[in-house]
């Protein structure tokens, strides 16, 4: 049983979640609040799996309620509840560690998805604002490509991918067509800029950049 914690200071809208929540014999609502510092009260108090939350309450918003809830209760999962699909409101929102955030007009329809992807520790967000986090997901790593390039050169990458995939330094020399000198001179400058030992580390690093699979 998932047991949800509802908040939100618009009567309507909370009587409406209810009522549909309540129609799912897998899902419990055992609070609702009006506001953020009754939400954290009483999600202390419950420790419910779930919390959907306002994003604008009187008294405390749901951002710095998300906050305070999450602190001590690391565990549950935060789906914000919004009018609109505002980028500040969606970074604060998953800066702060929800998973989810869904718009009031469509609250209805998604509600019951939202709770039961976050559940599962994946993340929801209605159709805009899915399009809205990605777009700054976009431009956040052509930024960061951009800011932080990689310390290894092209073929230096190329080098490392083969020796990490377990092949030798004459395999290297002929996947590459250059000389076993040639391989042997690119690990030690890859060692070197990236202060790495053995083909072990070199392996591990490797994976970490996605050069090569886990597997």
């Amino acid at each position: 049983m998932t047991r949800i914690l509802l908040a939100d200071d618009h009567k309507l809208l909370i009587d409406g979640l209810r009522s549909l929540l309540d129609k799912q014999p897998a899902l419990e609502v055992v609070g609702v609040a009006k506001d953020g510092l009754e939400a954290t009260e009483l999600a202390m108090s419950l420790r419910p799996d779930v919390v959907l939350l306002d994003i604008s309450m009187p008294r405390q918003n749901g951002i710095d309620a998300a906050r305070n809830i999450l602190r001590d209760l690391p565990g549950t999962k935060i789906v914000m509840l919004s009018m609109h699909a505002d980028r500040k409101f969606i970074q604060e929102a998953l800066r702060v560690g929800a998973h989810g955030y869904i718009l009031k007009e469509s609250a209805a329809e998604e509600v019951i998805q939202a709770v039961d992807a976050v559940r599962k520790g994946e993340f929801f967000f209605s159709l805009s604002v899915r399009e809205q986090v990605l777009h700054d997901y976009v431009e956040w790593v052509r930024d960061g490509a951009e800011s932080t390039p990689s310390p290894l050169s092209g073929r230096e990458r190329e080098v490392l991918q083969i020796l990490a995939e377990g092949k030798s330094t004459k395999n290297a020399a002929e996947i590459l067509h250059v000389s076993v000198k040639t391989i042997e001179s690119h690990r030690k400058q890859i060692m070197d800029k990236l202060d790495l030992h053995s083909i072990a580390e070199l392996t591990k690093y490797a994976i970490r950049e996605g050069l090569t699979p886990l597997d």
